[in-house]
């Protein structure tokens, strides 16, 4: 029994590692500033981003449903050796068509590893019968991202005081840490073959969007505020500029709210038995799109003490939104449904994030926040209703 527990903590310490390699962002407080060294404005940035989004997107529900045929284990070893590839492309490279390479690389290496990932932690919880610690594990793999995010964002800002290419090296040596930590893994599901795989992913998104209300708008939900957390956080850089904010304090501003994010998660499973899921989720896409509105209002250094709030409840979303997701689906499809989650926050960062950019370079950073919190609420708002109807 010792030896199977051995085993388990193997796989948890391994995923831990693939959460650092992918984490653990040198480049994530100066990249906006290294765009601007190389003459993109805001609207090139969300452009690139929008790239890795439908890079993302374009493969989001093919790789989850080939991580449950073809196994958790070999999706996430693809996915580390791509994510190693893109940051090595941004290290040796300097033109926006580079660029645009490096995030489809990113952009297709982080959709293979997402949903294998959790689906992968939950099968290693089930089969020694933990479900009910699943949210816990969840909620510090998601702790030790936002911990390595932070704490790299201070090393990360230091480099750049040489050099804004100095990070991208370091990131790339940090990314290929995933590779080794992705072969350790051990699967607790068997790949199996389908006849015809099409036909199966069909019917998984029938089943998740359609047959299984429930699930459906859980998915939804989870998608808006997702990408709702993830369009936030490009927005950091842009307020910081406006302040004036000098280079040196953008990573450790960077740390202290992803910290917060790391804290936040560590007790998410807590506040989720306090409120509960009809509680939650109102009180998540309440602040979540309160947030945009009340920084746009405040773009101040006060503003910073309403980032640090936005990003306590992006810590306790995260784990919450996946734990509830992950407890209506079944163990052979889970990636694959996890995936289309992730398929709907890429698809909605890609079509509002160059809009977006276009607002703020066009008029104002305000207008961009509050027109973003338009955007987040009224689509929240909807799927959260018709969820709790469909109780």
């Amino acid at each position: 029994m010792r030896k199977k527990y051995r085993t388990m903590q193997r796989n948890l310490i391994a995923l831990y590692l693939i959460k650092l390699s992918k984490w653990f962002t040198l480049v994530m407080p100066i990249i906006v500033l290294f765009y601007e060294e190389h003459r993109l404005g805001l609207q090139d940035v969300f452009i690139l981003k929008s790239v890795y989004s439908v890079a993302a997107v374009a493969l989001e529900v093919p790789s989850g449903y080939l991580a449950d045929i073809w196994g958790r284990k070999r999706c996430i070893i693809t996915g580390c050796i791509l994510f190693f590839g893109g940051y090595l492309c941004y290290s040796l490279t300097a033109t926006f068509t580079a660029f645009l390479f490096a995030e489809i690389l990113l952009g297709i290496g982080q959709t293979m590893i997402n949903g294998a990932d959790s689906a992968l932690l939950y099968d290693t919880t089930a089969h020694y019968k933990r479900e009910n610690l699943y949210l816990r594990y969840e909620g510090r793999i998601t702790m030790i991202g936002n911990f390595a995010e932070a704490i790299a964002g201070i090393f990360g800002g230091l480099l750049a005081v040489y050099s804004l290419r100095y990070p991208f090296y370091a990131q790339t040596v940090v990314a290929f840490i995933g590779i080794p930590a992705a072969m350790a893994l051990k699967e607790y599901t068997s790949a199996h073959q389908i006849q015809s795989p099409w036909e199966e992913i069909i019917r998984i998104l029938k089943y998740s969007l359609v047959t299984n209300k429930k699930l459906c708008y859980n998915i939804l939900f989870s998608g808006v505020i997702g990408a709702a957390t993830l369009t936030m956080a490009w927005f950091v850089q842009p307020v910081l500029m406006q302040l004036e904010t000098p280079t040196k304090w953008y990573g450790v501003i960077w740390t202290i709210l992803n910290m917060t994010v790391g804290l936040a998660a560590l007790y998410s499973d807590k506040v989720e038995k306090i409120f509960g899921m009809n509680k939650m989720n109102v009180l998540i896409l309440v602040v979540i799109a309160g947030g945009y509105v009340t920084l746009a209002y405040n773009l101040t250094y006060y503003g910073l003490a309403i980032l640090l709030f936005f990003y306590i409840f992006r810590g306790f979303a995260t784990p919450i939104l996946k734990g509830y997701i992950n407890q209506m689906t079944f163990s052979e499809m889970r990636a694959t449904v996890l995936s289309i989650r992730n398929f709907v926050i890429r698809l909605m960062f890609a079509i509002i994030a160059p809009f977006i950019g276009w607002l703020n370079d066009m008029y104002s950073l305000q207008t961009a926040l509050l027109v973003s919190a338009l955007l987040i609420f009224i689509p929240g708002g909807i799927f959260l209703l018709l969820q709790l109807r469909s109780r």
